[in-house]
């Protein structure tokens, strides 16, 4: 009899050593520079001399950016400090990638390194979604196959605590792409997400939890509207700090725990069925997830499952017949999912 399938591979440690140096002198480095390292250039104009940093700033977009006057030696050995870091990353990212670790495209790296340079992720906004599961596989070293995303979901618990506001979409024509707002469903609705043009165009959405799937929330830090998440506020809760390759950057980010994205991913597995392409994507990460951290931190599952509503757990009983043939490698796995969805979820207070 051929034997059971693993939902994921292990890392190499060396690989994951490697990984974890370039995320901690990321997290270490404070603001990012934005596009390309670049090149230093000293131009000379008007009886006076600058320098500029020359680089692409977004796919196909090339930038002067002053840097200081000649003779500010400070200023210049900052940024020459600064294109050295960034030049070490853009090394080390496409590495990682040859190794299987999961990086997003260039387009992403732009609104991420904006969204950070900003504090946004700092003040508490949350990156979900697949993007999310992508970070969670490089940040507990695992690796499995992670469809291509077109949409970057960020979400927020309550007010983001920015010194000023960050309206958003300014924010995002601030990374030099071309970003417009979506118009809601009816078009007579304020829009919630932003799109790069055409079919393939990259989408950036707001989330928050919510009731009702869908329906408008106000945001007023980023004077703008997201869209309401039923459990979003259990998902959300104390989300931690970590990071997301994407290009050539590596970008800190901060993630739902993975044992609640696990549990909400189930649900959201139910909730989609007339999205059945959708409902499998979050069904198959859920569980790759949960076979990763059943090794690594066995605890966390049962925990997370502990604080889950009750309502949120009675939706997603149902699958438990469908997801055990899955599990044939992952026994363990399977006692903790039938021992926590064959007894009542306790509320959490």
């Amino acid at each position: 009899m051929a034997k059971e399938q693993k939902l994921f591979r292990d890392m190499e440690l060396a690989f994951r050593t490697q990984y974890a140096e370039v995320k901690e002198r990321t997290l270490a480095a404070g603001k990012l520079l934005t596009g390309t390292p670049g090149s230093l250039a000293l131009r000379s104009g008007s009886g006076y001399s600058y320098w500029y940093r020359d680089h692409y700033a977004a796919p196909g977009k090339r930038v002067d950016e002053a840097v200081c006057k000649d003779g500010d030696e400070e200023k210049l050995q900052a940024m020459r400090d600064r294109m050295a870091f960034a030049t070490w990353v853009s090394e080390q990212v496409p590495a990682l990638r040859k190794l299987g670790f999961q990086v997003a495209d260039k387009s992403i790296a732009r609104v991420l390194v904006e969204l950070h340079n900003q504090g946004a992720f700092d003040a508490g906004l949350v990156l979900v979604g697949t993007l999310a599961y992508m970070a969670w596989l490089n940040e507990l070293g695992a690796m499995a196959v992670s469809a291509r995303t077109l949409d970057i979901d960020l979400a927020r618990r309550q007010k983001l605590k920015l010194a000023a506001p960050l309206p958003f979409l300014a924010t995002m024509k601030a990374t030099g792409l071309p970003f417009t707002a979506v118009p809601g469903m009816p078009s007579s609705k304020p829009a919630t997400s932003v799109k790069l043009p055409g079919v393939q165009g990259l989408r950036v959405d707001v989330l928050a939890p919510g009731k009702t799937l869908g329906a408008l929330v106000r945001v007023q830090e980023l004077d703008w509207m997201a869209q309401s998440v039923p459990y979003y506020d259990y998902l959300l809760e104390a989300p931690e700090p970590a990071a997301m390759l994407a290009g050539w950057q590596c970008v800190p980010v901060r993630l739902p725990q993975a044992a609640r994205m696990v549990w909400h991913k189930l649900y959201s597995s139910q909730k989609r069925q007339r999205f059945p392409e959708k409902a499998a994507k979050d069904l198959q990460q859920a569980l790759v997830l949960a076979a990763v951290l059943i090794e690594t931190e066995p605890v966390a599952i049962e925990r997370a499952f502990k604080h889950a509503p009750t309502t949120m757990i009675k939706d997603i009983q149902p699958v438990l017949p469908i997801i055990a043939p899955k599990l044939g490698a992952h026994n363990a796995l399977l006692d903790v999912f039938n021992t926590c969805l064959s007894r009542p979820a306790k509320q959490s207070i």
